[in-house]
């Protein structure tokens, strides 16, 4: 049976409603939606209670527009469609040209480990919507797990001028459950500042963008989670007008025979990544966020570190195996005293 641990990050907000000096009332809004196959929760700081009920609204359409529009797992969406047809083939928009844009780069940061095409993999473990409702799953075999690697190549992904975007066989499907939540939530921030809203955050399990800082200035309070025992806060992260992305072992597993195997999976030996437990990393928009935390998490410790350090828009928290925490150079991070 396929597992998803419900927890997301805390935000440690504890005022729902500021009194700003000038006598107006700021309220805590707040709403959220099943979209992506997860809760995603919207909440907006304002004066204008109206106003951010609108601009929730407006946001939550354009989350599920991406949703509807590019989700592999959403019947009708233009990926479910290359994946189920005998056309491997579809045409990409601009959007659609940006978002593989991004993908193709986590692709060659992680010297191909990186690799949307994994959906062969994750299937053969179990990771669908039929095996949630198994009872009892079965390990894969080696033989099997050798003979479903041969479909996972990112190299077979060809993208023509005219924007076409082709698999080429073996490949027969793409997941985008490694960066399409980030992008969502990356543009439902974009839609909020456009409505002129300046403290908001967006959160789902893995993905989260925050607008400004909480309503006193001062910066908003990330609980980051245990990942042994995801319920409890591991530390805490102060951020102010910054995006979130966290990949973990306890996000998504599957039990068999009594132990757990979780959704990362490193495609050359078709199991699950062994040496981390939790990557969150730290940028200006959820889409590479999102995306990064994955590529991370695939990578070498050092070579994953060495990176985030050559960049300073970039910043990287990592969890070993061990529970040892590993932190770029400008990593804000306070531990929790047990």
């Amino acid at each position: 049976m396929v597992k998803t641990n419900k927890f997301i990050a805390f935000i440690l907000v504890f005022l729902s409603i500021f009194l700003i000096s000038c006598g107006k009332k700021v309220e805590k809004i707040e709403e959220s939606k099943f979209l992506f196959g997860t809760y995603i929760k919207i909440v907006v700081y304002s004066d204008n209670k109206e106003k951010a009920m609108n601009s929730i609204e407006k946001t939550f359409n354009e989350i599920q527009r991406i949703d509807e529009k590019y989700n592999s797992k959403m019947e009708g969406s233009l990926i479910y469609k290359l994946n189920t047809t005998d056309n491997k083939s579809i045409k990409l928009d601009a959007e659609g040209l940006e978002l593989f844009k991004g993908v193709k780069k986590a692709y060659e940061l992680s010297e191909h480990k990186y690799d949307v095409t994994i959906a062969p993999l994750l299937e053969l473990w179990g990771f669908t919507e039929e095996a949630m409702e198994l009872p009892n799953l079965k390990l894969p075999t080696k033989e099997e797990i050798e003979y479903t690697k041969t479909f996972v190549d990112f190299s077979k992904v060809h993208i023509s001028e005219d924007g076409t975007l082709t698999l080429e066989s073996p490949v027969k499907e793409i997941d985008t459950g490694s960066f399409l939540k980030g992008y969502a939530i990356y543009r439902a921030k974009e839609v909020l500042k456009a409505d002129g809203i300046d403290s908001a955050f967006i959160t789902s399990i893995s993905s989260m963008d925050l607008i400004g800082t909480k309503p006193e200035g001062k910066p908003w309070k990330i609980g980051l989670q245990n990942p042994e025992n995801p319920s409890e806060i591991l530390g805490i992260v102060p951020l102010k007008n910054r995006a979130m992305g966290v990949s973990g072992d306890y996000q998504t597993y599957v039990e068999i025979d009594g132990k757990m195997y979780h959704h990362i999976l490193d495609k050359d030996t078709g199991y699950p990544v062994e040496d981390k437990k939790m990557v969150v990393v730290l940028c200006d928009n959820a889409f590479e966020a999102d995306l990064l935390s994955t590529t991370f998490f695939l990578m070498p410790i050092d070579k994953a570190i060495n990176y985030v350090n050559s960049r300073d828009d970039l910043e990287i928290l990592i969890v070993d195996k061990d529970m040892n925490i590993i932190t770029s150079k400008n990593f804000e991070y306070e531990e929790v005293k047990k």
